[in-house]
């Protein structure tokens, strides 16, 4: 039997001083400078915003744990994504070899208070090193979070493997519907990892991000049309594997997300969108198939996407919706994917620069 849990966006004790932060990159310092304005961005939709100034990536290590730190990020009250400065994409170099093996976000003032997830539109971290199993015209997209914030769990036995000095580019995009502005906002995300090098256990499970997305693979935001709606795309899957639960992400005014395996003539799961009163989403459920051996993909299998959205604004939403189901797979034969390695950034003739 499948289990489902709803994953709360749980608030996290203030993180401890960053006395010993160790600046990761130093962002573009230009308010006018269009975001993601090289590569558009698969989460942006090719949009283009002004640049939000100061913010940086800082990173702290502490015991088996990386802190990520992305701020800071000044949120007027009653602004949208479409006219917030944006902060620049940034580049995180990994420090370690070894397993990243969970991530959990926040976010928070600069005197640690939690903020919000509602004013997060969304994160999303890329691979530069790796090209995506689903979609290898985009970069391994190996984490990402919205508004409702849900945290990936640690998967006992499994893990994301790193070789230190791989590149993951950060995207961020927020927004602020509410009423009130909240200054110096930073999102911080905790990512506990197994030391490859370390005596620390026996080696984790290779997983690999499976991100499935109504736009198939392209760009993930659309726009979300008054009223009821339904958006559908596909994606073959190219490995023998099993998917060990998943996740999905939308936005506000979100009904469902729907994963089926066509040629199976299955439905993998369906995961209902929790919302508020006005629409404004604030969880996403996930489902496990970790206590069933996971969920058998087979090569060649086409899945099928699909996320409803009830818009009772009454008007269009430019790039208001995404539908995305988000997993864990194991490959059967994990030797199968060395392929997806690039050891230089985007030095593979067709992957796209737009990510």
């Amino acid at each position: 039997m499948r289990t489902t849990t709803t994953l709360s966006a749980s608030v996290l004790a203030a993180a401890t001083a960053f006395g010993q932060e160790k600046p990761v990159d130093t962002p573009h310092d230009m308010e006018h400078m269009q975001h993601s304005s090289e590569h558009g961005g698969f989460m942006q939709g090719g949009m283009h915003h002004a640049l939000a100034k100061g913010v940086k990536l800082e990173q702290k290590i502490d015991g088996q744990t990386i802190t990520l730190r992305i701020g800071p990020i000044t949120l007027p009250a009653h602004t949208s994504h479409m006219t917030m400065p944006q902060p620049p994409d940034l580049e995180w170099q990994i420090p370690v070899d070894g397993w990243l093996l969970a991530y959990t976000p926040k976010l928070v003032d600069s005197d640690g208070n939690s903020v919000p997830g509602i004013v997060l539109h969304h994160t999303a971290f890329w691979n530069e090193n790796r090209a995506d199993f689903l979609c290898p015209n985009k970069e391994e997209h190996i984490f990402g979070a919205g508004g409702e914030m849900t945290p990936w769990m640690q998967i006992p036995g499994y893990g994301y493997r790193v070789q230190m000095g791989d590149k993951i580019r950060i995207e961020t995009m927020v927004h602020n519907p509410t009423a009130t502005t909240y200054d110096k906002v930073f999102l911080e995300v905790a990512i506990p990892y197994q030391d490859a090098r370390g005596e620390t256990g026996a080696a984790p499970k290779s997983v690999y991000p499976a991100w499935m997305d109504v736009n198939s693979c392209g760009s993930s935001g659309y726009d979300l049309p008054a009223g009821k709606s339904e958006k559908t795309g596909t994606v073959a899957v190219k490995y023998n594997g099993v998917l060990l639960g998943v996740g999905g992400h939308m936005h506000d005014y979100g009904k469902q997300v729907v994963l089926e395996d066509t040629t199976q003539k299955a439905t993998v799961a369906a995961l209902d969108a929790i919302v508020d009163e006005q629409g404004h989403l604030l969880a996403m459920p996930v489902e496990s198939f970790f206590d069933v051996g996971g969920y058998q993909f087979a090569a060649g299998d086409v899945l099928k996407i699909s996320a409803t959205y009830d818009n009772t604004t009454g008007k269009m939403l430019r790039d208001g919706a995404m539908g995305i189901v988000v997993g864990y797979f194991v490959p059967a034969d994990d030797a199968a994917m060395a392929g997806l390695r690039r050891e230089k950034k985007r030095d593979v003739a067709g992957m796209s620069k737009d990510r």
